[in-house]
């Protein structure tokens, strides 16, 4: 496996794998090619040196880890992980560890001190997933729950 940054032309991948990964969890996805790519280029416009892929011969996940995001709560810049997924047939493999230590190392290397994230109320998986690796809940809003690391 090998994880590099994001290019603008793997918008077709990031699409494709973003559709299969969330096709349990419509609620939480953009179900839409427009809105993908849409969100696709608002992630590489945000912090472009934080997105980015695992490749397993073909991109399998994508992680956008964005350090110039400012937290609601501190108003400080945090290391905001606003997106992680992995293919289906490719989980339970350390990519998605991989993937989240790279944004993790990526923040701490930009100087933030906390990482944040948002996961859909109803997706277990990923909570236990994160806790493992730290993240502690925070706080609901609306179907969303915050989840922090300190760094």
């Amino acid at each position: 496996m090998e994880i590099r940054r994001v290019r603008r032309d793997d918008v077709k991948w990031f699409i494709e794998v973003y559709q299969r990964a969330y096709a349990n969890l419509p609620e939480y996805a953009y179900t839409r090619r427009r809105e993908i790519r849409s969100y696709f280029n608002w992630l590489l416009g945000r912090d472009q040196e934080g997105f980015m892929v695992a490749e397993v011969g073909k991109p399998v996940g994508f992680v956008a880890c964005d350090t110039n995001w400012i937290s609601y709560y501190s108003d400080e810049k945090v290391g905001e992980i606003h997106e992680l997924f992995v293919l289906p047939e490719f989980r339970n493999r350390g990519i998605g560890s991989s993937l989240l230590l790279k944004a993790l190392d990526y923040a701490r290397n930009r100087n933030r001190r906390v990482a944040e994230l948002w996961v859909g109320e109803k997706n277990e998986n990923a909570k236990i997933f994160y806790k493992k690796f730290g993240f502690k809940e925070e706080g609901v809003w609306g179907k969303w729950v915050r989840m922090i690391k300190y760094l």
